[in-house]
């Protein structure tokens, strides 16, 4: 009852909605008839490092529809390029594609798999969630087999060099939700791809989806294991 409440009042900002929104064949093409919950990002173009973040619900007719007013998110400092994902779908022509440390978004289709963070679990996510401390690590170094993966550094050996605290200081990770981008962990198709807390509504990432604390919170509330949710993370059709 009291994540049911805790729910409530998260998305009590957001009026209900049941505008139709019609995604690209190619994307409608791969998504998992299971998948219910869509995230779906849209940047002005492949440079742009700003974006657009519409909560998506399919219907009984398998349309889809917004449930939220679009909510301002930022991308990766260098725009978005073409990623890595378990599901069939080719990259368009003229289009980058995502490597380390290219400072680039991912663009695609991505399972949105658990929720993290430096705080207590919150009683309003469904997703599983990881609380993480100073032991926890994102790996980016491509010599590692723990690559693209969040460690705890007292249940692995190290092999790593220059790894990503999962609790910096600068407070981003206090909440966030991991993407399922580079699925196969290669080295080099780029690592560690979250949702996390902006440091600015002006300020770009590294390559993760950025909002504010609110709206984070708002979309951890509504985002359910049980719905099968993605991210889809385009740029505006011409």
């Amino acid at each position: 009852m009291h994540r049911f409440l805790v729910t409530l009042l998260m998305l009590a900002s957001c009026a209900r909605m049941t505008v139709p929104v019609k995604l690209p064949p190619e994307i409608t093409a791969v998504l998992p008839s299971k998948c219910r919950q869509v995230l779906y990002v849209i940047a002005a173009d492949q440079q742009d490092t700003a974006a657009q973040l519409t909560m998506l619900e399919r219907t009984p007719a398998h349309a889809w529809r917004a449930v939220c007013a679009p909510l301002p998110a930022r991308i990766g400092r260098n725009g978005m390029a073409w990623g890595h994902s378990e599901f069939a779908l080719k990259s368009p022509s003229g289009w980058r594609i995502k490597q380390e440390g290219d400072g680039c978004a991912p663009a695609g289709v991505f399972r949105i798999t658990r929720a993290f963070g430096s705080e207590p679990e919150p009683a309003s996510i469904k997703l599983p969630y990881l609380q993480c401390t100073k032991h926890h690590w994102g790996i980016d170094d491509v010599n590692s087999k723990h690559y693209n993966q969040i460690v705890d550094d007292r249940t692995v050996a190290c092999d790593w060099t220059g790894p990503e605290t999962m609790v910096p200081a600068i407070g981003c990770y206090k909440l966030g939700a991991v993407i399922a981008h580079n699925p196969h962990n290669t080295p080099g198709l780029g690592s560690c791809i979250f949702l996390h807390l902006w440091q600015g509504e002006n300020v770009p990432t590294a390559g993760c989806t950025a909002m504010s604390e609110q709206h984070l919170r708002q979309i951890l509330a509504w985002l359910d294991p049980a719905e099968n949710p993605c991210l889809v993370q385009l740029v505006q059709q011409r």
